[in-house]
Parts: structure tokens; sequence; C-alpha cells
């Protein structure tokens, strides 16, 4: 029972310094990757800021002065995918991110119960909704589990990348 109540405590205090510090920074850049693929890509994005909450964004249109976009930040900027991640930001959008938090695909399935990636394909490619559309639509077809969001945290899952 202690153990338990530690656990539960260590989680709490996890979520509070992550709520702590995303309300300090005032840009964040929530990327999900695709680690199917071999090296990486970005496949869903938002910008979180502190005046305008979730703003979701299409990583193939988000790039920098030489054309590389947000969805290949890990191949064409693998020693520096995050930074490299910033300056895509700051060149498209004039955001400049202060943390970027990355989840991957075991995250994606714990939180959302399912292959979301592949239901906001579906409502993007499939049905031809805007990528900000389709995402809201996929992850209106789950029930979100916010429990597993610290469970992901601690097993790395979700990380963060402060830059």
């Amino acid at each position: 029972m202690k153990t338990a109540l530690k656990l539960i405590f260590a989680i709490i205090v996890v979520i509070i310094i992550v709520l702590a510090g995303l309300a300090v920074t005032s840009n964040a850049l929530v990327i999900a990757t695709d680690t199917t693929e071999g090296t990486p890509g970005v496949d869903m994005a938002a910008v979180w800021t502190l005046s305008d909450g979730f703003e979701w964004i299409y990583p193939g249109s988000s790039h920098n002065a030489e054309g590389e976009t947000l969805h290949n930040i890990y191949l064409n900027d693998p020693d520096r995918p995050y930074d490299a991640a910033a300056d895509i930001m700051e060149y498209t959008y004039n955001i400049r991110p202060n943390v970027v938090i990355t989840v991957n695909n075991a995250a994606a399935e714990k939180i959302f119960g399912g292959d979301i990636v592949s239901d906001i394909r579906e409502y993007d490619w499939g049905q031809g909704y805007d990528r900000g559309v389709a995402v809201e639509q996929a992850m209106g077809d789950f029930n979100i589990n916010y429990l597993a969001i610290p469970e992901c945290i601690l097993t790395g899952d979700i990380a963060f990348h402060f830059i």
C-alpha cells in the first residue's frame, strides 16, 4: 500500500512539474514521431502558446529557409533535430519554442487506445479533411486515457527536450 501511495505521489509531482514548466515557457512544440519508418518522421505537431493554447500544424508545410520540413528533422538533422524543429517553427510561424515534447507510437497507443495515426491519415488523405480537422476528428473517435500520460512520461514514451 505504501509503495502504491509513493507511486501516485511521484506521478502527481511529475504532472505538476510538467504543467508548471509548460506554464512558464511561452511556447512549446508537441510532435508525434512515427518510429516505424526506420528514420522517424514527424507525423503530427501542435504549437502551444500561453496566449492561444494548442494550434495544430502540418509538419510537411512547416519548413526552414532551405526547404527542409518539420516532418524530416530526424533525417535532415540527426544530431540536432529539436534545434532544427525550433528553427523551422521560427521561420514558418515566427514562434521559437522553448521546449519540444515528443510523443512516440507507444504513448499514442496507450493514451488513445488505438492507431490514431492511421485514423488521422484516413480523415486527411481518405476523406480530404485539412490536417488540423483530421486530427480533431480522429481524437474525437477515441476516449483519451489521461492516466496513461504520467506513465508515458516515466517510461520515456513522452519526452521533453528543452532548447
